[in-house]
Order: C-alpha cells, then structure tokens, then sequence
C-alpha cells in the first residue's frame, strides 16, 4: 500500500494517528526493512488494523460516533473489506483492478469474500487474491506506473 499511493513516513505516521496509534518514525522505518534485517520488527495485526482504520478515515473523512478499535487478530477478508472500504470501491471496480494485475474472478467468487463467516456462501480469501489486488492497486494507483 505505502509503494501504490506513495506514502512517505510523514504520512504513515498520520494515517497510523487517525487509527489512534502513535508511531515514530523508527517504527516504521524498522516495519519496512527485510525480515533478514536484524532491525527488522513484525507488525501486528492491531498495529495493521489501526494502520487501516486511519487509511479509511484519511480517505473517506472522520464518521459520526466512535472510532472503530482495530482488531487484534486480521485475516486477508478483513484486509480485503478495509481497503474497499476506504477506497469507496465497488465490485466492478475491484474486479477491474484485479483484471489489471491478470487475475479473473466473477463477481459471486468476489462477494463470497465479503460475506460474514457464518454464511453458507463465505469464502476464505487466499493470499494470492489479496496479493493480485494489491498489484493491481499498484498499476491503477501509482503516479509512476512501472513496476
């Protein structure tokens, strides 16, 4: 996400803050590097979920009421629903971005995803799904389109 819509830390740093999470600029910096990096620090998936609360604010603007609290346990179908989310995307327009990156699915496969566990009709979101939409993103979103 931070390569497709070209977030520096400066900005990481506020959308993490509009998740209500305060980070440095050392965070971040240790978040990016290699997991072969001895600096190299995981983040969570409350730090992710915060991270992606912010990007929906950032994008879409503060709602009345309370904030969300950002879970502490992601899966890609989560991932997956905050990102539509903030980025005000339907279907059709998920599917095109997925089509940007060379990878199909219908429309029933795609909302299978979005669906709540317990439904007959849900569908576990692999990580290759989420992976072809992130690339996508890249292509549709990225001011410098060569990757």
């Amino acid at each position: 996400m931070r390569y497709a819509f070209d977030i520096d830390d400066s900005k990481m740093i506020e959308i993490f803050n509009l998740g209500d999470i305060k980070v440095t600029r050392a965070q971040i910096s240790n978040w990016l590097k290699k997991d072969i990096d001895p600096d190299y620090v995981l983040l969570s998936a409350f730090q992710m979920a915060a991270f992606l609360n912010g990007f929906i604010v950032d994008k879409r603007g503060k709602k009345e009421g309370p904030k969300p609290i950002p879970e502490r346990q992601l899966n890609n179908n989560t991932v997956f629903r905050k990102l539509r989310i903030a980025l005000n995307l339907k279907d059709v327009d998920i599917l095109e971005i997925l089509n940007l990156a060379d990878f199909n699915i219908s429309k029933h496969e795609l909302s299978a995803f979005f669906r709540k566990p317990g439904q007959s009709q849900y569908r576990e979101c692999k990580d290759q799904v989420l992976r072809n939409f992130l690339r996508g993103m890249q292509l549709k979103y990225r001011e410098n389109k060569t990757l």
